[in-house]
């Protein structure tokens, strides 16, 4: 079992459900700060987005995001470099896409992420059948390798994405891109009891979640939520880390209250 998945089984088993917020590394001058500020508020691990030019998953609002970081100039290294310093207190989990995996080389990738204290990493355009290159390497550095399971995935597939999958199984509450969205989409309930009934690893449910509200209802099936585009849109719209971290602290406290 990952470093990253002890962590998040040892807060749900206290009766807690997990939140984890993302921010975009490199998004200006202080989001380190944004970051820290999502850790103090509450937040059981934070995914952090390494931009790419075509990042296909994303909505608008983390397209945006991506496209103004690579603008300052961030790039894989510097925003490593720069969650190395820092002593964040939660788990760290790396959100980036195929194409800066493999030119950096799994293996060296990989220990970048180690080293830089990241424990776990999302991989979008990388397919269950085509993890056998990438997934080896990580693991041999720590590093756990997070897969997304879909509504329409079909229930055989749906138990195989939960058995690979390390530190969390990632439900995705709609098809689509990210983006956050007025209300909940039935199908978030329905495919987190589908993920519930066939792994005990953590299922944590996202795109779209951007109220307190929101993280309640889809935490009621699931283990918790992942909050991204409505945290980057304040920092867009040129809010502080201070805000970003008003609001993960408000899905605190709405989650604790249940």
């Amino acid at each position: 079992m990952t470093e990253l998945e002890k962590a998040l089984r040892a807060a749900r088993d206290k009766g807690r459900k997990l939140l984890v917020p993302y921010v975009t590394g490199g998004l200006g001058p202080h989001w380190i700060e944004a970051l820290m500020a999502m850790a103090a508020a509450g937040a059981d691990a934070v995914e952090i987005g390494i931009p790419f030019s075509d990042p296909v998953m994303d909505g608008p609002t983390i397209q945006e995001a991506s496209a103004r970081a690579l603008e300052i100039g961030a790039t894989p290294p510097e925003i490593l470099t720069a969650l190395e310093r820092s002593a964040v207190g939660v788990p760290l989990v790396a959100m980036t896409y195929y194409n800066i995996v493999f030119r950096g080389g799994h293996r060296r990738f990989a220990h970048s992420l180690a080293a830089a204290g990241v424990g776990g990493a999302i991989i979008p355009d990388v397919p269950l059948e085509e993890l056998d290159d990438w997934a080896p390497a990580a693991a041999a550095a720590g590093v756990a390798t997070v897969l997304l399971a879909a509504p329409v995935t079909p229930d055989d597939r749906l138990a195989e994405l939960c058995r690979r999958t390390e530190g969390f199984i990632y439900g995705v509450n709609v098809m689509g891109v990210t983006g956050a969205r007025p209300s909940v989409a039935g199908s978030s309930a329905m495919l987190a009891k589908r993920l519930k009934a066939v792994t005990d690893k953590p299922v944590l449910m996202g795109f779209g979640v951007s109220t307190p509200e929101q993280a309640v209802e889809l935490s009621t099936e699931a283990d918790g939520v992942i909050v991204a585009s409505a945290l980057m849109r304040i920092l867009l719209d040129g809010g502080s880390p201070e805000q970003v971290g008003d609001v993960v602290g408000a899905m605190r406290t709405a989650l604790d209250r249940g």
